[in-house]
């Protein structure tokens, strides 16, 4: 039996019979520690794995390098467009930044983020290649709206996409799953929170207020 707890980064395995650690500690990244309990009352061996940057303190706390990230992204669309700013060069070029910097995290560990993200969103739990593939969306759609090629059609795959996410992200907040957030990758570690359902409102926002106000 295996018992996962995402929340505070820990896996609890309980066998019928005694078995040598010593492949499972070879197996484990070294960010893993074991703790070995043999239990002869009802001879079971158990093998507990703690990771060590499990993530500690509040949600807040947890979620403050979203923040900081949501804050430079501001500064940097800002700086870009100091000089002659409007609304919309502003919103597209936050829009590309995040999805650049964002699938940046996600290439550290496409495999790591495919099974995360397929825990919540909707399509990649029924088609796999879906989260292999997601990074790669989002930086094709992140170039598209820096360089404003092909806006319209651009801005209508970023309201499906983020909508489509958004959706399992609600399901998974209603239900109170206790899951990572993928949005980062697995660089860091984020809880999924009310924070994650409002980074893509806004983004789902942005999207849909260009394409209706500038009838682009």
């Amino acid at each position: 039996q295996v018992h996962v707890d995402l929340e505070k980064g820990t896996a609890l395995l309980t066998t019928a019979s005694v078995f040598q650690t010593k492949l499972l500690k070879e197996a484990l990244p070294s960010k893993f520690t074991l703790i070995e309990s043999n239990t002869q009352t009802v001879k079971q061996n158990n093998v507990f794995a703690r990771d060590k940057k499990a993530p500690q303190g509040s949600k807040l706390e947890q979620l403050k390098p979203l923040f900081l990230i949501f804050g430079f992204l501001l500064l940097i669309s800002g700086a870009l467009n100091f000089r002659d700013f409007t609304p919309l060069a502003f919103m597209l070029d936050f829009m590309g930044l995040f999805f650049l910097l964002f699938s940046l995290f996600k290439f550290f560990d496409l495999s790591g983020f495919s099974m995360s993200f397929a825990m919540y969103d909707p399509l990649a739990k029924r088609v796999p290649l879906y989260a292999m593939i997601y990074p790669f969306l989002e930086m094709i759609l992140g170039f598209m709206l820096l360089a404003q090629i092909q806006v319209p059609i651009t801005l209508l795959v970023t309201v499906i996409v983020l909508g489509v996410t958004s959706v399992g992200v609600s399901m998974a907040l209603v239900q109170k799953k206790q899951i990572t957030c993928a949005c980062l990758g697995t660089v860091l570690k984020l809880p999924m929170t009310q924070a994650t359902f409002i980074e893509n409102s806004v983004m789902i926002f942005m999207a849909t207020f260009i394409l209706l106000k500038h009838h682009i």
